[in-house]
């Protein structure tokens, strides 16, 4: 797919999913379409002319002009505030992309796919998982570990919880808070939990690791010490915006 120019974005609507976040969704004219795990950039002009660009990962892919983002306020960011506390269905940004070839999932391939996520990094991997969902015919396996700080601060927490009974197998751990009546793993993601939770080495799974750079690092890390080829593992890394 070819990268576009800047293009002006039309805010459809604005949908809270945590107390610190907000799914947008975007009309974009002209908008060439995405595979899923893509990103685009978003630029925002003061009345001044000061100018701001930020990249978000795409909860949405496929052809049309219609495009979903889903953003976490960084509390010293520069555009999350602007993006989860301000902006109104009906205002207007610009946009360019679709941005990145490597971290994308493709639904002709049919290897196992291993989705890890830390915080707001579940994003391009719910593109991901849409895909799979959508893409009825593939017969690809796929599971997702999701780590939050607690039930409260977990993106599309609903749509996950559906997953399961749609052929996405999900685990959850929570590394600060737990919900009533959760007999599961409470902490960081270690090696322990990632030979529970994750497809076998021998398997070869493809694997996506998305969310701050810390968790990314340490996970992709653990993968790689347990057996995972490194040529497998593909990681996102997210930081101030």
């Amino acid at each position: 797919m070819t990268v576009s120019a800047w293009l002006p974005a039309r805010v459809v609507s604005v949908t809270p999913t945590t107390p610190h976040a907000r799914v947008l969704m975007l009309d974009v004219p002209g908008w060439p379409g995405n595979l899923p795990g893509q990103h685009l950039d978003v630029r925002l002009t003061a009345e001044d002319g000061y100018q701001a660009e930020r990249s978000y990962s795409l909860a949405s892919s496929g052809a049309g002009a219609r495009v979903e983002l889903a953003v976490d306020e960084i509390p010293d960011g520069e555009v999350s505030p602007y993006l989860v506390r301000e902006v109104r269905a009906g205002d207007e940004l610009e946009v360019k992309g679709p941005l990145g070839a490597y971290f994308v999932w493709r639904t002709d391939d049919p290897s196992p796919v291993q989705l890890i996520a830390g915080g707001s990094g579940v994003v391009p991997l719910v593109a991901i998982a849409r895909a799979r969902i959508a893409a009825s015919a593939s017969v690809s396996p796929m599971r997702l570990l999701y780590s939050v700080r607690s039930a409260g601060d977990a993106l599309y927490a609903e749509e996950i919880s559906t997953f399961e009974d749609r052929g996405v197998t999900t685990s959850w751990v929570y590394t600060r808070t737990a919900p009533d009546g959760w007999n599961g793993r409470t902490g960081r993601v270690d090696a322990d939990l990632l030979a529970d939770a994750v497809w076998s080495p021998s398997m070869n799974p493809l694997i996506f690791v998305c969310g701050p750079t810390g968790f990314v690092e340490a996970v992709a890390d653990a993968l790689v010490v347990s057996g995972h080829d490194p040529g497998r593992v593909r990681t996102e890394r997210f930081g101030g915006s």
